[in-house]
């Protein structure tokens, strides 16, 4: 959802991870040397919970609990003088032990406030767009990377689509789709879409792309926001079809560490 830029932010807190669901453990058919990963996305609300503190430690907690493989951040902060200015991409990444890339949609406070990523492997590269939608005062786009897993390509994107209007949201995942057709090699996109499924982005998307939801039939709704009482789906990971990415199975975690909860999901890609 949309950042309140008017949040109050509280000291950095200690490691607390109340009310993490453990989650499954990690996969071992990476180690094993098949291409299987686990992907999440979560939008971190700069850091700050539901108690209105920011605490990054209590984020990367939620992260390194998952053990994921890849992750999609929404609504990170770098510089910024709410989040005491901190870069929170690097120290997410310090934290988790995660290579990293970080993209801004806007400026605010002095800072970038954008979308990021971070990888249990090495990025190799990645670029970033801004969505040509100026209506919405907070602006939005999408960051790419290419992360090589078990000897291939596998093009990771993180985004974050309008709050406010529906055809705000078509057309940015317009241009998503239009960006992203000639990507070569199994391609997965992940975010807050600020969509339902009976929404229009979100359908627009379905031509060319699996829900992990409903494909690894999540045990609930998949409802992400708010992170107190969840009652909408609008986090969703997204495989595209024709690559051939098999959902395993598919969680929510249940957490207050900030106003969504994460999705996570782990993936099976077909062999070449």
């Amino acid at each position: 959802m949309r950042i309140r830029l008017s949040v109050i932010v509280g000291s950095l807190v200690g490691l607390s991870v109340a009310g993490v669901y453990p989650g499954p453990a990690a996969p071992s058919s990476i180690a094993a040397n098949t291409r299987t990963m686990r992907v999440m996305t979560y939008n971190i609300h700069v850091g700050i919970g539901m108690d209105k503190k920011l605490d990054l430690p209590r984020i990367a907690g939620v992260i390194n609990a998952q053990h994921p493989d890849l992750v999609g951040l929404q609504e990170v902060d770098r510089g910024v003088e709410r989040t005491q200015r901190i870069d929170e991409i690097a120290e997410l990444a310090k934290l988790t032990h995660m290579d990293y890339a970080f993209a801004f949609n806007l400026r605010y406070q002095g800072g970038q406030y954008g979308v990021a990523i971070l990888s249990r492997f090495p990025i190799s590269s990645f670029d970033h767009r801004l969505y040509k939608n100026t209506r919405e005062a907070e602006r939005r786009g999408f960051i790419r990377a290419e992360v090589a897993i078990n000897g291939r390509t596998v093009n990771f994107v993180t985004t974050h689509l309008d709050y406010q209007y529906d055809d705000g949201r078509v057309f940015e995942a317009e241009q998503l789709l239009s960006a992203l057709k000639d990507v070569k090699g199994p391609l997965i996109v992940v975010g807050d879409f600020n969509d339902i499924p009976a929404g229009r982005s979100y359908q627009l998307m379905r031509y060319q792309f699996d829900d992990s939801w409903i494909a690894g039939r999540g045990m609930d709704e998949g409802f992400s926001y708010p992170a107190d009482k969840p009652v909408k789906r609008i986090d969703y990971i997204l495989p595209r079809s024709s690559d051939r990415v098999r959902t395993k199975r598919v969680w929510t975690v249940s957490t207050l560490a900030s106003d969504h909860v994460p999705v996570v999901a782990d993936l099976e890609i077909g062999k070449q």
